[in-house]
């Protein structure tokens, strides 16, 4: 059995209390669904160092207020994935996508009508536990 995906998970969350999501592209794993931006961690990196250079790559901001807030395991069954979630509250840098993503605002309630990858619905309907 091959090891698990580290993956970091950004939970970027404006003063609105909203958050950043963007949609897959098409040709991606569980393409077409919603995601909160992040990815992979690299060999050497840092999960702080993955989730900042991701955010870069991925919405142009640099991230000064993580929080991490939980970890889980999902096994979809091509590939197991290991997502640590952070929430960001404060970053530098206006938020947009930088890969030409469909991208939007949405409060929690909004977010569990969406389409979503499986093991982000694991976390999905606890966004209210998040600490202010």
């Amino acid at each position: 059995m091959t090891a698990a995906l580290e993956i970091v998970v950004a939970l970027l969350r404006d003063a609105a209390g909203r958050f950043y999501i963007q949609r897959r592209a098409e040709s991606s794993h569980q393409g077409n669904r919603w995601e909160f931006p992040g990815g992979k961690c690299e060999a050497g990196e840092s999960l702080p160092q993955a989730l900042s250079r991701e955010l870069q790559e991925e919405c142009g901001v640099t991230p000064v207020d993580l929080w991490p807030w939980r970890q889980l395991e999902y096994d979809y069954g091509d590939r197991q994935v290991k997502l640590h979630l952070y929430l960001v509250r404060q970053w530098l840098g206006e938020v947009g996508s930088r890969e030409g993503l469909n991208w939007r605002w949405s409060t929690a309630d909004d977010l569990q009508q969406l389409d979503w990858p499986a093991a982000n619905l694991r976390f999905i309907r606890d966004l209210d536990q998040l600490p202010d």
